[in-house]
């Protein structure tokens, strides 16, 4: 019997997809072994890993702002939120901005103590899209150390940042026309002796 070559190139077309099909799946679970084991081995490292590469919406740490500022603006959302718990109120000044893009902006966030005694605190945080992680730079922020608020205080809390003009070149950013910078604040476990709020520039206009 003659065999039909067609044939044949369709069934060896098709086991070596379902190769290539098995070795994707085995990298992804690999991945994601390796993650969890980081994860689970070393929690430092896993925040590394996400301030590094913007995973999960984390944002990035600058010491300063030295690149250029574009003709375009995005809005820039705030978010708060107060885990149970803690006696605190906390919201930002204002909802939203519009910011340029490369732009170094200011906002401010408040919060009060509601309790009786002294209170720390520690602030985490992240942007939606989770996208924008690798380009929202923070300058300063209230959110790098623990906070101590006397009873019934109330101060303000700044944040300077900057969005990386890269993300016009990053698909997945180009084109979202607003970015949510969310706060979460948590008590802290064991306050640091030393924490303190962190002073507030003054209010420009504008």
């Amino acid at each position: 019997m003659t065999q039909n070559p067609l044939g044949q190139q369709d069934a060896e077309a098709a086991a070596k997809t379902v190769r290539q099909n098995r070795r994707a799946v085995y990298g992804c679970l690999a991945a994601l072994a390796v993650m969890g084991s980081i994860t689970a081995a070393s929690p430092t490292l896993y925040t590394m890993f996400c301030k590094a590469t913007g995973y999960g919406g984390t944002t990035q740490r600058a010491d300063a702002n030295d690149g250029k500022v574009l003709d375009r603006t995005i809005t820039v959302r705030f978010d708060s939120n107060i885990a149970p718990g803690l006696a605190w109120t906390f919201e930002p000044d204002v909802r939203k901005m519009e910011v340029k893009i490369g732009e170094t902006a200011l906002a401010f966030f408040r919060a009060t103590n509601n309790s009786d005694k002294p209170v720390t605190g520690q602030a985490t945080f992240n942007v939606t899209p989770e996208a924008f992680g690798s380009y929202f730079n923070k300058i300063e922020c209230f959110c790098f150390k623990e906070q101590t608020l006397q009873p019934h205080q109330s101060v303000e809390m700044p944040v300077t940042f900057f969005l990386d003009p890269k993300l016009v070149e990053d698909s997945s950013t180009a084109l979202q026309p607003e970015v949510t910078l969310s706060y979460s604040f948590f008590a802290a476990e064991h306050p640091k002796a030393t924490a303190e709020v962190a002073p507030a520039p003054p209010k420009t206009g504008g």
